[in-house]
């Protein structure tokens, strides 16, 4: 029952939201839909834990593991905290002119719209339900982006409405494919999309078929992750959106659309025996991270330059994934954790500082230690912990990701190190006089809701420090289920 609860809940609160969203209390009520989403994600995960993995439904259309549940309640999680952040922040933009009520109303049905529909797209265990889940985030996103209505806004959003729905095109004919070897052997029907069942037969499935399908499923997905050269949609995408959009965009839309290239990897290795998805998933990796390093220098937008910072990151948790093995796993897992907790917690902290400087012109805003010191001294933290200072958990992460590319990948470790070097110049370097420039910035209208940013990097800072037993079991468990265990 709880996978029922958890799916229904944001379903319902976009339908509650869409009738109240222009009223004083939209904001508290989106916040209390996102809390008791959270709550049934930790009840999902609390079940996954005491009785392991499980089919749930009459056909078996959803399916829960240890790697799916650790991402439900990630999702929950910083979706709930991200609606917190907009409560202020969205009252503030309305204050500036810039949001009347309709659009607050879109704002608050889309968002929980938006949360449904990864978390379907987490929970489901049919391949085509989970491309439908991810072509209704990306619809639900449209909205989002485009919400101002600028110019600028407007072409942010159909660019990315263009190249994600190329790109969700590609994965269709993926999955088209992916049933086609799937049905020689599951029969027709819907079962034989389901992924349990795919993968208790993956090594009868045609492995031609499964190797173009994969090609498709890579490019297509990919998109969405941000995966260079496909990424040309996210850095306008956060720079002209909500900024509470640019967090969880940054800190769950692409986790989302990395687990699918996951599931159909799963798939490829177990049939062709080979490393070709693995290989394929480093070089799209590589390649996003040595992009994105010498991409950052050039930003002038404080929200682009962390929107570059997400592709980096993205980069090498997909060059940890196609490396393989329990460690590069591991890694990976714990490196999807402290990104989606950090970056969000920097765009929160980013968001209260444009709105106070009015740009997102890093030149124009200066000095927030002065006249913001939370705003400031959250936004400086944030920063040194993406960009993997000891002792936050990113280092912990990356450090993991470098030792075991040293071992399994050598001829990579001086391109990701280079790429990591000059990513920490670039950043540090555009960030510094942000927070500790001589002039100061006007004060907010509403006080700022800077408990999410601190939530969040105490609990980096924590994970960088010990990682508790059952939670380092946790991510063995989801390791081990990537290597098709």
């Amino acid at each position: 029952m709880e996978i029922y609860w958890l799916l229904a809940l944001p379903f319902a609160g976009g339908a509650v939201l869409a009738l109240w969203g222009h009223r004083a209390g939209a904001p508290e009520v989106n916040a209390a839909f996102s809390l008791a989403t959270l709550i049934g994600a930790a009840a999902l995960t609390l079940r996954v834990i005491a009785h392991g993995p499980a089919m749930i439904g009459g056909h078996g259309w959803f399916f829960i593991d240890p790697f799916n549940v650790f991402l439900v309640a990630l999702t929950a999680f910083v979706a709930f905290t991200t609606a917190l952040f907009s409560r202020p922040y969205m009252r503030i933009e309305a204050d500036h002119g810039r949001l009347g009520a309709g659009r607050l109303r879109l704002y608050h049905a889309s968002y929980q719209i938006f949360v449904g529909t990864m978390l379907v797209a987490l929970t489901t265990n049919n391949m085509g339900i989970l491309w439908v889940a991810m072509e209704g985030a990306t619809l639900a996103t449209v909205l989002l982006v485009s919400l101002y209505r600028t110019p600028a806004a407007l072409e942010a959003a159909w660019k990315y409405f263009i190249l994600c729905g190329v790109g969700i095109a590609l994965a269709l004919f993926g999955t088209i494919l992916l049933y086609f070897a799937a049905e020689k052997v599951l029969g027709d029907g819907g079962t034989a999309l389901l992924w349990s069942h795919l993968n208790g037969v993956k090594a009868q499935l045609e492995p031609t078929v499964l190797q173009l399908a994969f090609i498709f499923l890579l490019v297509g997905y990919g998109t969405k992750v941000g995966l260079a050269p496909l990424h040309n949609w996210l850095p306008d995408a956060h720079a002209e959106g909500p900024t509470p959009i640019s967090a969880v965009l940054s800190g769950l839309l692409l986790n989302v659309a990395l687990y699918a290239v996951m599931r159909c990897k799963v798939l490829v290795d177990g049939a062709l025996g080979t490393p070709l998805a693995g290989n394929l998933m480093m070089g799209f990796g590589l390649l996003s991270v040595l992009l994105a390093a010498f991409l950052i220098k050039r930003q002038t937008d404080v929200k682009r330059l962390f929107a570059y910072s997400s592709i980096e990151h993205m980069g090498l948790i997909t060059f940890a994934f196609g490396m393989g093995g329990a460690v590069a796993n591991f890694a990976a897992l714990l490196h999807m954790t402290m990104h989606s907790l950090t970056k969000s917690a920097i765009f929160f902290a980013v968001g209260h500082a444009t709105q106070a400087a009015g740009t997102q012109a890093m030149a124009d805003i200066r000095g927030l230690v002065g006249s913001h010191p939370t705003i400031g001294w959250g936004l400086m933290l944030g920063t040194v912990a993406i960009l993997g200072m000891p002792p936050f958990g990113v280092f912990a992460s990356e450090f993991l990701i470098i030792t075991t590319t040293m071992h399994a990948q050598p001829w990579a470790t001086p391109l990701l190190l280079l790429a990591l070097g000059v990513t920490f110049a670039g950043v540090f370097g555009k960030v510094q006089p942000m927070v500790f420039g001589e002039a100061g910035l006007p004060r907010l209208p509403h006080q700022p809701a800077l408990v999410p940013v601190f939530i969040h990097l105490a609990l980096v800072l924590t994970l960088g420090l010990f990682i508790p037993a059952y939670l380092a079991d946790w991510y063995r468990q989801a390791a081990t289920l990537l290597l098709g265990g």
